[in-house]
Order: C-alpha cells, then structure tokens, then sequence
C-alpha cells in the first residue's frame, strides 16, 4: 500500500510507538502545509522553516498523548500556529501575517504570451489583497487564511486557534466583509 493511502490516524498511532517510517511519511504529508501556514502568519521564511521544524519535533515527542489520532492534522496546525504566537510575542511588536512572496508568480502570468495591461492588473490585484490581508486584525486573518488558503472546517480552525466555532463564523465573516470592501474595486 502507497504512503498516500495509509490513514493519518495509522501513521500517528505509528509516531506514538516510535515509528521513524510512519513519522517520515507524515512529515512528507503536512511539511509544506506546516510551513505555508508558519510563512503566512509569520511573513518570515526563515522564522517559517524554525516554526516547521519546532513542530515535526513536538510531534515526535508528544504525539503519544493524542487522545484522537486522527485529528493529527489539526493538531499539528494548532501546534504551528501557537508556536507563531509565541515567535511573535517574543521578537515583534506587530505581526506580519500576509500572503508572503516566495517569488512565485501568480496564477495565469508567465504562462506564454500575455497581454502586459493583464499580467499589470493581476499583479496589482494580488498586491491589494496582501495590503487588505495585512490590515485586517490578527484573528480575523488568522482564520480567513486557515478557512480559504488552508481549507480547514469552523472546527478545525477552532481548534487551531482556541477559539468557539461560532467565535471562528463571526471572525471569519468580519474578515469576508472587510475584505470584500478593500477589494470591491477589483470586482
């Protein structure tokens, strides 16, 4: 059986009894996503890849105490996630959290022939929704980002941010309208 196949619930159950094949392959799995999530919030690839690495080792050590094994993908979010509050707290007065520039370039430019008033627009568009990202307050980006980039459940994003659901709806509506505002000239 495939590595892809093998349930999150089976490869945590293999951590927690020192499996380093089964702690490899969930590494493989959530690495990118970890690090994703450390690089939008903390806005810093170096920070991102300390958050990543922190994390993989908190799984090593505490994933025998997971009382729901599978859950693991949500755990590992929660533990990412506390760890850029703590990187924040303790090295900046203000977050940065923001759709960060890896150097990527965004979908449809650089594809072939475009038109250049196109490829404008669309690089302007993604820098507006940065700006919009970064002005929205901590907890309403937090959770738009988990929601729409990540595709995490209310319930999920709960538990990522210790927050209720009906907590994580309100914040992610608010986020929704004061995005839509910033961006209603892109519509």
């Amino acid at each position: 059986m495939s590595v892809e196949m093998i349930a999150d619930a089976v490869l945590a159950g293999g951590v927690a009894r020192g499996d380093l094949a089964a702690f490899e392959a969930l590494v493989r799995r959530y690495s990118g996503r970890v690090f994703g999530l450390a690089c939008r919030v903390l806005g810093d690839r170096a920070e991102a890849e300390d958050v990543t690495q922190e994390v993989f080792a908190t799984a090593w050590r505490r994933l025998d105490s997971l009382t729901e094994p599978a859950a693991v993908r949500t755990w590992l979010f929660r533990v990412a996630y506390r760890q850029c509050l703590a990187v924040l707290r303790s090295c900046r007065t203000h977050p940065v959290g923001d759709l960060p520039d890896w150097g990527v370039t965004p979908v449809g430019v650089g594809q072939g022939p475009r038109d250049p008033s196109a490829v404008a627009e669309t690089l302007a568009a993604v820098t507006a929704l940065s700006q919009a990202l970064r002005r929205l307050p901590e907890p309403q980006r937090a959770v738009w980002l988990l929601a729409v980039v990540d595709g995490l459940t209310y319930a999920e994003i709960a538990l990522v941010v210790g927050a209720s659901e009906e907590s994580v709806r309100g914040r992610l509506a608010r986020a929704r309208v004061r995005l839509a505002e910033a961006m209603r000239v892109w519509r």
